[in-house]
């Protein structure tokens, strides 16, 4: 290799993510690897979600896939938020065209009790699939990525997937010292798993806390925030830190406080706007609609250029759509964007 070893610190997406952005936004899509393809489709065929989470050569595979069909600048590890909760005993299962759904919601203190911390050995397959990744990708970073602790802890206690997330916040204010103890347990399970990527050379990470977006700042700031900078400020200086919730227009300020270098903004809020939320020296992953995925081409280079030029107002862009890729995406589509935004300027 002429002595030279690839560098992902080098990457468009680490340089961008710290304020160092280069000619062009980086590019990569949430949800790339999945469903849109079909190659994935062709190698899960058979095989439940969470196995294929625990196959280190599964993992690879699908994980490589978009970066191989798109030519995107980083890589997403394939796994589910929920997988270290299965590591660490909790009975949950990845329910076709439902979600996670948990044997025993939570519901008292007892429950929380036997949330266990998580430890490396726990997943020994994460290790394998993210070390094996590493030496594939070579310059292209891998970006690990876990759950935040509101968005897990809503899964545990509304037992699935929910709307309202009804129980989530009338646990949170009707037994505080309650709730506070379940998003301490998952901060450290987040945090723990998040780190054991990184050791084993994921590039950059990311948060997600999906279902953020549902509640008020003054709520966020009380019962998420303190937890979401416990899984974050202890990872300062590893690697960049991306956070991303949907519908949280109203809570990014405070989702940077929380220990993110990027913060990822969905479709409901134009970039620049974002940016000057975020304030000075702020980064931005987004924001493409991923509804527009089927709109026709001449549209679609319109919304990808105008956000282009909205993410130049903050100190770093990585574009992005402002949530995953649908299922029904004609992935061509996706890589018609990459080029585009690896093309010169016309």
């Amino acid at each position: 290799m002429g002595g030279m070893e690839p560098d992902p610190t080098e990457s468009l997406l680490v340089r961008a993510a710290g304020g160092r952005p280069g000619t062009r936004p980086p590019v990569w899509f949430m949800r790339q690897a999945g469903r849109s393809l079909p190659e994935y489709r062709a190698l899960r065929t058979g095989t439940a979600m969470l196995d294929a989470c625990r196959d280190p050569e599964l993992v690879t595979e699908i994980t490589l896939q978009p970066v191989r069909r798109h030519g995107v600048d980083a890589a997403i590890f394939f796994s589910d938020i929920v997988l270290p909760l299965a590591a660490v005993g909790v009975g949950v299962d990845i329910v076709a065209g439902v979600g996670p759904v948990v044997e025993k919601p939570v519901a008292e203190a007892a429950d929380i009790d036997r949330l266990r911390p998580l430890e490396r050995d726990d997943v020994p397959y994460v290790t394998e699939a993210v070390q094996a990744l590493v030496r594939e990708l070579g310059a292209t970073p891998l970006i690990g990525f876990a759950g935040a602790p509101f968005t897990l802890a809503s899964y545990l206690v509304e037992g699935g997937p929910s709307r309202d997330h009804a129980k989530t916040k009338t646990l949170m204010h009707d037994r505080p010292d309650l709730w506070h103890a379940l998003l301490g347990r998952l901060a450290a399970i987040s945090r723990e798993y998040l780190r054991v990527q990184i050791e084993a050379g994921a590039a950059a990470v990311q948060l997600f806390d999906s279902w953020a977006g549902t509640l008020s700042l003054a709520d966020y700031e009380e019962f998420v925030l303190p937890h979401s900078r416990a899984v974050l400020e202890p990872l300062a200086g590893l690697v960049p830190r991306i956070h991303f919730g949907v519908g949280t227009g109203e809570l990014l300020a405070a989702m940077r406080t929380a220990g993110a270098d990027v913060v990822g903004v969905d479709w409901r809020l134009p970039l620049n706007e974002a940016a000057r939320r975020l304030g000075p020296g702020s980064v931005v992953q987004g924001n493409l609609d991923p509804a527009l995925l089927g709109a026709d081409w001449q549209v679609l280079e319109a919304q990808v250029r105008r956000i282009v030029a909205e993410g130049r107002t903050a100190a770093g862009h990585i574009f992005n759509l402002g949530h995953g890729v649908p299922p029904d995406t004609d992935p061509d589509v996706l890589t018609r964007i990459v080029d585009l935004l690896k093309s010169p300027p016309a």
